[in-house]
């Protein structure tokens, strides 16, 4: 059985490297960054030591991320997932599959009808486009950010 914890009680500089590794998926983060997104994160859990982390942000969320806005103009509740990641050695264990589905969990006890998330058609994530069609998420629109990444928005309807 695994065990999800709250990132405050996970080594943030071992989540940090995790998400390092990833960056070119993700995005970089400073310690501050990373700091300021657990705190203000409707959800922000991991699998230790750091094998595995997620964080979303709900509709009420302070955050200035372009994809998180797109969501926020159309939907009037959810819960975006701004990053998830897993390590190498950690994948095919099940672990994004048991953070996302404490997450709907989560949304479903706190009222929010959808989570939303994006996932990038250019540089190309197979893996991830294949995990969420699984998960349930379907297309909802599609964007270039002024990075020149491409991405498709992606949502999943709780009932």
């Amino acid at each position: 059985m695994l065990t999800i914890s709250s990132l405050e009680q996970l080594n943030a500089l071992e989540i940090l490297a995790l998400n390092g590794k990833h960056e070119r998926e993700t995005s970089p983060l400073t310690i501050t960054d990373y700091q300021d997104m657990v705190s203000g994160a409707f959800y922000a859990r991991g699998i230790a030591p750091a094998d595995a982390f997620l964080i979303a942000f709900d509709e009420k969320a302070q955050y200035d991320s372009p994809n998180f806005l797109w969501f926020r103009e159309r939907y009037p509740s959810f819960a975006y997932i701004d990053r998830v990641i897993t390590a190498e050695a950690a994948r095919g264990k099940g672990y994004a599959r048991t953070l996302y589905e404490d997450l709907f969990a989560t949304a479903r006890k706190a009222g929010k009808p959808a989570i939303t998330c994006e996932v990038n058609i250019d540089p190309p994530n197979p893996g991830s486009d294949a995990f969420h069609a699984r998960m349930g998420f379907v297309e909802v629109g599609n964007a270039i950010l002024k990075n020149g990444k491409m991405v498709r928005y992606m949502a999943k309807r709780l009932s």
